[in-house]
């Protein structure tokens, strides 16, 4: 039990990382802070491995967008 991760009161569940998942994202590829704007969600992605691996899909898919329009 020790392994497991701290749970709290405010933390977010999938469902609603997913659904703000572009704008976390959209912040980090702009060079800004998503972590301190979005606390929650960035405690979700370091607990949830499914979210952090479609958040890191996601990050590559807007770069690759980036580059095609370059």
């Amino acid at each position: 039990m020790s392994k497991l991760p701290a749970t709290h009161e405010a933390e977010i569940g999938c469902d609603e990382c997913f659904e703000e998942l572009h704008i976390f994202a959209e912040m980090e590829l702009k060079g800004k802070s998503p972590g301190d704007a979005m606390p929650l969600l960035k405690e979700h992605l370091d607990n949830c491995g499914e979210c952090r691996q479609e958040y890191e899909a996601l990050l590559e898919g807007i770069k690759a967008l980036g580059n095609e329009d370059a």
